[in-house]
C-alpha cells in the first residue's frame, strides 16, 4: 500500500495507542511513534521506533520537534487524541508547507472557534456563548430563558456548558438554576450553549483531498454510556441530508485529509442542529464497533486518508460500501459503578447466554474506592454486542445501562 516514491519517509503517530500502532505495523509503512516518556521503556523492549515527548507543553516547542522528526525523515502527523491535535496540525503545516494547516487545526480545538466558523458557514448551530466567570452563565441562562418566554413558575429551559479545548465530554454540566452554577469548580473559560432537542448521534467520516470517502454514523442510545454501528434504519434514511451536511462541513472547515468525529442533533422534524467536531479518534470504542461490523481496521483508515499520497485505488479497495456491507450491528455500553466502594463484580447468567452478547472486559479494581467521573472517560469496562436487529441491539443496551455490574 505505501507509495514506492515514500519509502523510508515515516508516518508519526501521535499519542500512545497500541490499536493504532498494530494497525500501521500491519500496513507495512515505516512509522514512529511520539508519545509520552514513560512508554519509551516499553518501545524500546518491542522494537517500536519512539520520540518521547510531553504533549503538555506549549506549543512553541513544535518547532523542536518537527526539527527531530525532520530529522528522521518524516513526512506526516497523524494526531490519536484530543491533546495532539494541535501539534500534528502544528507539524503538518510545516511537512505540507502550508501554514493554514495549523490554523484549521485550532478549529477543531477550540470549541468557541467551532462554532463561531461553523454559524459563519450556514451550518445550523444553538444560540452560545462563551463564559470567563459565574457572572456570565448566570448572564446566559436568564437571556435564554427570557428569549423563550418563561414567565415566573415555569421550570427554566437547561443551558450546557464546556470547557473551551477540552475533549468530549470532559467538564460538561448541565445548568438550570442559580445552585448549579454555584456547584462550578473548573477553570474557565467555558463555552455555553443552549439546549438542543432531538436524538443525538454521530459520524466517523474519512476524509482525503476533501471528499467523504467513508461515512459511518453512530447510534447514541444513551450519551456517553451506548452505542451501536451501523445506525438503525430510521436514522439511517437520513444519510443523504447528513452527508450533505458533513461535506458541507468539510469544505467551510477546509478539512483535506484525515479522520473526523461531528455530532449533530436531529429534532422530529428532521432538521439537523450542529453540536460540534473533533478531529481524532472517537471515545465509546467507535473505532473497534466499525471492524466488527465491517470488518475494516479504521486506524487503518485513518493513516491511509490522513496521506495526501495514498492514492484513490488504494482507497477505493480498502473501504467497504456503507450500510450494506456490514455484517450486523456492533454495539458497546460503558458501565460506570453505582457505588463508591466496589465489593465485587456481577455479571448475570442471563446476559452471558444472551445470543447478542460477545465479551466484556469488565474488572475489579485494584482500589475499591470509585474514582470520581470526568466526563465519560473513566468507565469501569465495557459490554460488547453484536446482532442482526436494531432494535433489539437498542432493547439490550437500554436494558443492561440499569443494571448494577458493581456491587
Amino acid at each position: 500500500m505505501f507509495e514506492k516514491n515514500n519509502e523510508g519517509k515515516l508516518t508519526a503517530i501521535l499519542g500512545w495507542s497500541l490499536p493504532a500502532i498494530e494497525a500501521i505495523d500491519k500496513l507495512d509503512r515505516p512509522y514512529v511513534v511520539v508519545g509520552p516518556p514513560d512508554f519509551e521503556g516499553f518501545a524500546k523492549e518491542n522494537d517500536i521506533n519512539f520520540v518521547g515527548w510531553d504533549f503538555d507543553r506549549l506549543n512553541e516547542g513544535s518547532e523542536e520537534l518537527f526539527q527531530i522528526l525532520e530529522g528522521m525523515n518524516t513526512k506526516l502527523a497523524v494526531p490519536i487524541y484530543e491533546e495532539t491535535v494541535e501539534w500534528a496540525g502544528a507539524l503538518n503545516a510545516r511537512f505540507f508547507d502550508d501554514p493554514r494547516v495549523f490554523n484549521r487545526s485550532l478549529l477543531l480545538r477550540d470549541k468557541g472557534l467551532m462554532k463561531r466558523k461553523a454559524q459563519m458557514s450556514g451550518i445550523k448551530v444553538g444560540v452560545f456563548e462563551e463564559a470567563y466567570s459565574k457572572d456570565d452563565i448566570h448572564r446566559f441562562l436568564k437571556r435564554v430563558n427570557d428569549a423563550l418566554i418563561k414567565i415566573e413558575g415555569d421550570l427554566n429551559d437547561p443551558i450546557h456548558i464546556k470547557p473551551l479545548n477540552k475533549a468530549g465530554t470532559v467538564g460538561h454540566m448541565v445548568i438550570r438554576d442559580a445552585a448549579d452554577i454555584e456547584k462550578i469548580e473548573e477553570e474557565f473559560p467555558y463555552l455555553m450553549e443552549s439546549h438542543l432537542d432531538g436524538q443525538e448521534f454521530s459520524c466517523e467520516a474519512f476524509i482525503h483531498d476533501g471528499q467523504v470517502k467513508f461515512l459511518n454514523i453512530t447510534e447514541y442510545v444513551k450519551l456517553g454510556h451506548s452505542n451501536f454501528i451501523p445506525a438503525s434504519p430510521k436514522l439511517e434514511a437520513y444519510r443523504p441530508q447528513i452527508l450533505n451536511e458533513i461535506q458541507k462541513l468539510v469544505e467551510s472547515f477546509e478539512i483535506k485529509y484525515g479522520v473526523i468525529h461531528p455530532e449533530y442533533f436531529i429534532s422530529h422534524d428532521g432538521t439537523l442542529n450542529f453540536g460540534e467536531v473533533a478531529a481524532r479518534v472517537p471515545g465509546g470504542h467507535i473505532f473497534d464497533l466499525i471492524e466488527r461490523a465491517y470488518g475494516f481496521n479504521a486506524f487503518q483508515a485513518q493513516i491511509l486518508c490522513s496521506d495526501p499520497d495514498t492514492t484513490p485505488e488504494e482507497l477505493e479497495a480498502f473501504f467497504p460500501e456503507e450500510v450494506t456491507s456490514a455484517k450486523g450491528y456492533a454495539g458497546s455500553l460503558m458501565v460506570y459503578p453505582r457505588v463508591r466502594l466496589i465489593e465485587k463484580l456481577n455479571v448475570p447468567e442471563e446476559l452471558k447466554n444472551d445470543p447478542y452478547f460477545e465479551k466484556h472486559d469488565l474488572f475489579i479494581p485494584v482500589t475499591s474506592k470509585v474514582a470520581e467521573r470526568v466526563g465519560f472517560g473513566n468507565h469501569y469496562g465495557t459490554l460488547f454486542f453484536f446482532g442482526e436487529d436494531s432494535d433489539r441491539m437498542t432493547e439490550l443496551l437500554k436494558q443492561y445501562e440499569k443494571f448494577d455490574f458493581y456491587l
